[in-house]
């Protein structure tokens, strides 16, 4: 018996999901609204800069926050280079067009990573106009310093490697 050839490739479709399905595995607080479709994948690597500060609810302790990003995009499949991702949030691409968003949810990542996060996209431009949300994923390394915080390491900076698997949507 034979099966026409789009039953045969659909059927393989489903058996064997792409890049970005298999990616998605992630905490449900993470995932995209329904109706949006993974566009591209770009892999972050780079540092993640962190200041000693006085906590929020009690300036007479410290801790080290976030104070933003610094890393190089590559495409996940290919690796080669996209762009940058930097304070914003912010991804630009090599030919000038740029993205921003605001964080939407965060969910605990394995012990020693950062947090899986979901961006709302604002404002894009060139070939990231249509993106809807960035997804952040398949995190390793990136969290605040072991060494200690406090008033005599006020202002104090420090970069921390990470890198990350950014999954950029379009509504679908």
């Amino acid at each position: 018996m034979r099966f026409p050839t789009t039953i045969l490739a659909a059927g393989l479709l489903a058996a064997f999901p792409s890049y970005a399905q298999m990616m998605m595995d992630v905490p449900a607080a993470v995932q995209v609204p329904a109706g949006q479709m993974a566009a591209m994948t770009w892999t972050g690597t780079g540092m993640l800069t962190y200041e000693c500060r006085a906590k929020a609810d009690n300036a007479a302790m410290f801790e080290w926050a976030f104070a933003g990003p610094d890393a190089k995009l590559a495409d996940a499949k290919s690796m080669a280079p996209m762009g940058k991702y930097y304070a914003g949030p912010t991804w630009e691409t090599n030919d000038g067009a740029k993205i921003s968003g605001k964080q939407v949810a965060v969910a605990p990542a394995a012990s020693g990573n950062i947090p899986f996060q979901l961006v709302k996209a604002e404002g894009g431009t060139g070939a990231l106009k249509d993106v809807t949300y960035i997804q952040r994923v398949n995190t390793k390394g990136g969290v605040a310093p072991p060494m200690p915080c406090d008033a005599s390491s006020r202002g104090a900076k420090t970069t921390v490697p990470y890198s990350a698997d950014y999954v950029f949507y379009k509504a679908g």
